[in-house]
């Protein structure tokens, strides 16, 4: 993917919401949306010590917290929450995530479009990084396969193109959507319906 002069830099924390849910994603991005819930909260006491910029060094590993990175091909910028230094002078980038140890496809695609930022900042090869979940305290390793690094490139760039379109995607109401900090902006069991049903409602509710 390369960028056109007109395309703005997008968060990469984004890249996560878009996976979970582009129509979360647009409501960030477009409309300017933000809101609290549980899961934001605990998500943010979780970041909290990878979120103070410094280094540390441990077992001849320093440790590189809340680093920031980008990308020119890709129009993406954002964060480490730590990057592993290691003596033969490779990069390992850990993301911080709540919750028991279990993969997602969301979380690691943004792992590796971290890597990917890193490997056009430093013009080197970063095989895999490494998910931290805070509840179970383990650690899940995440090899950057080229299946993955394509499915993040590709999702890049559809996101790119739902920031161009200027218009958050209805809503697909699922079951994960009740723990979406954006649950009552959005709508989901409403803004999911068909165009006839949407209508019939919003005249229900301004009556």
């Amino acid at each position: 993917m390369a960028n056109s002069p007109a395309q703005e830099m997008l968060p990469l924390s984004l890249l996560n919401d878009f996976l979970f849910c582009p129509r979360r994603a647009g409501l960030k991005i477009i409309e300017g949306w933000r809101a609290e819930n549980e899961h934001t909260v605990r998500g943010d006491i979780v970041h909290e010590h990878a979120d103070l910029p410094g280094y540390e060094v441990a077992k001849n590993v320093t440790l590189l917290r809340a680093l920031p990175i980008f990308s020119d091909r890709l129009c993406l910028s954002g964060k480490c929450d730590v990057i592993e230094r290691h003596p033969d002078g490779s990069l390992l980038p850990v993301e911080y995530k709540k919750g028991k140890r279990r993969q997602f496809e969301n979380d690691d695609a943004q792992l590796c479009a971290q890597a990917l930022c890193l490997e056009e900042m430093f013009n080197i090869a970063i095989p895999c990084g490494a998910v931290f979940h805070a509840e179970s305290k383990r650690r899940r390793e995440v090899i950057f396969t080229p299946e993955l690094r394509s499915l993040t490139e590709q999702a890049i760039n559809e996101l790119h193109h739902l920031s161009d379109a200027r218009q958050a995607p209805l809503a697909q109401f699922k079951p994960a959507c009740e723990e979406c900090s954006l649950f009552k902006i959005c709508l989901p069991r409403v803004t999911s319906l068909p165009a006839s049903l949407r209508r019939a409602t919003a005249l229900l509710f301004a009556a």
